[in-house]
């Protein structure tokens, strides 16, 4: 008897235990990078500048490094253009005013016309700087 009224208190604990709900800067982060997504995705200059921080460090899985207006004015001249961008399995650590965040991006592309497929793995660099959450790392990875 004792056995059976652990085990019925067990599930009713497991089914009620609190789901990690997400911090106020985790919310904020999660909503940057859905507008980044997005301005990327429609190459969205006026976003894309209020998005990224000015000494922003954007890198590529090539080793390739841009500054903040050659990442921006390499997607408004479609040099680098996606037709599609998804990013998955996000995860984010926030430490004061700096915050990493990690995930996959899988993409459809038509750099300077010519179709391609993207999966990397991605690692952003996130700073508050006054109410706003501004980007100013970026390091792509091959998987």
């Amino acid at each position: 008897m004792m056995a059976k009224s652990f085990l019925i208190a067990f599930f009713v604990l497991i089914s009620i235990s609190p789901v990690k709900s997400q911090t106020k800067s985790e919310k904020q982060l999660s909503a940057a990078l859905e507008q980044l997504r997005n301005a990327m995705l429609n190459a969205d200059k006026d976003v894309l500048e209020k998005v990224t921080s000015n000494q922003l460090s954007y890198g590529h899985s090539s080793g390739k490094i841009q500054t903040k207006s050659e990442f921006i004015s390499s997607l408004v001249t479609k040099e680098s253009d996606f037709v599609t961008l998804d990013f998955s399995n996000v995860t984010t650590v926030v430490s004061g005013k700096t915050a990493l965040v990690r995930h996959q991006l899988q993409a459809q592309t038509a750099d300077s016309g010519k179709p391609g497929t993207v999966k990397l793995g991605i690692l952003l660099v996130w700073q508050k700087q006054g109410s706003a959450w501004k980007l100013l790392g970026r390091q792509a990875y091959k998987i």
